[in-house]
């Protein structure tokens, strides 16, 4: 089965969820009227990943302005609670697309933000949601973590979708329990733009034998609003350059990476070559040694099917 896929690189406006949901409207439509079947968007596009920001804290201590800055942060973030759900399946309805949208994402039971990743089908309708088990780095100060139930994949009519969320693509055992549930549309939104990121996207489809989707955004300080640019003082102006990429099962770069600038990674890919690509190694085939390596993930659903 051929698909055609497209990763928007491109970016939020910033701290401002309802003018950013506008702009996924608007880019969905018109990738839409071209073809496109499955469409991406970079970590945590609503309401925008907080690079550079300290939100006041150190160990020891934590300004108010910082807490203040996180409660504007949190009233921006997405709420699968309410209407923006229901806003995107709707669209995701009426323009016949797959839509898989990185979020800061919050929860009315209790304050702690999530960076997530939700699925949605443009019949079935919301699917599910992949949240980042492991924050990386000062990340851990806005976003909690998830456990194994967030470790997430969707058998569907355009092949069967997952993935993890930039550094979490870094954890090997989070990585095979993408493999181990036949992960064949692997998507890697993240917020590395290091040329680096490509080997690692490129390892990944030859480790998986799958196609992989990077995508990230294209984002400068002067997109910032102007109250918000005194927290990147220090920051060169190109706050992160992209790189977005898709790769085949075979490791090989079908578009992209796209660096320096706002556009979007497109191809036609063929889930064939994913059969093709098992002749020679399968990674929970002829490779996996189940008489040797007991690999146990707890708490991971099942492979959940499209309606």
């Amino acid at each position: 089965m051929k698909l055609k896929v497209c990763l928007i690189q491109d970016h939020p406006i910033f701290f401002d969820k309802e003018k950013t949901l506008q702009k996924v409207e608007s880019l969905c439509t018109q990738n839409a009227k071209e073809g496109y079947q499955l469409i991406v968007f970079p970590e945590s596009f609503i309401p925008g990943y907080p690079r550079g920001f300290s939100f006041g804290a150190r160990i020891g201590s934590r300004s108010e302005e910082g807490r203040e800055l996180y409660a504007e942060y949190h009233k921006q973030s997405f709420d699968l609670d309410s209407g923006d759900l229901q806003r995107l399946v709707k669209l995701s309805k009426k323009l016949g697309i797959y839509l898989i949208l990185g979020v800061t994402e919050k929860s009315k039971f209790h304050g702690s933000l999530y960076c997530s990743m939700i699925y949605i089908s443009p019949s079935a309708g919301f699917l599910g949601i992949h949240r980042k088990i492991k924050p990386t780095g000062t990340e851990r100060l806005v976003w909690a973590e998830a456990d194994g139930k967030s470790l997430v994949t969707f058998e569907t009519k355009i092949g069967k979708l997952g993935g993890l969320i930039c550094w979490e693509n870094y954890m090997p055992m989070a990585r095979m329990s993408m493999y181990n549930q036949g992960v064949e549309i692997y998507i890697a939104p993240t917020a590395d733009a290091r040329e680096n990121w490509t080997s690692t996207m490129k390892h990944i489809a030859l480790e998986g034998r799958c196609f992989v989707l990077g995508c990230n955004q294209y984002f400068t300080k002067s997109m910032y609003p102007k109250t918000l640019q005194k927290e990147l003082k220090d920051d060169p102006e190109i706050i992160c350059a992209g790189g977005s990429l898709i790769v085949s099962p075979m490791g090989e770069i079908l578009a992209g990476p796209l660096f320096g600038e706002v556009g979007k990674v497109c191809a036609e890919i063929d889930l064939e070559d994913i059969l093709k690509s098992k002749l020679d190694f399968d990674p929970i085939g002829h490779y996996d040694r189940p008489d040797i390596f007991e690999f146990i993930v707890k708490g991971q659903p099942t492979i959940i099917k499209e309606s």
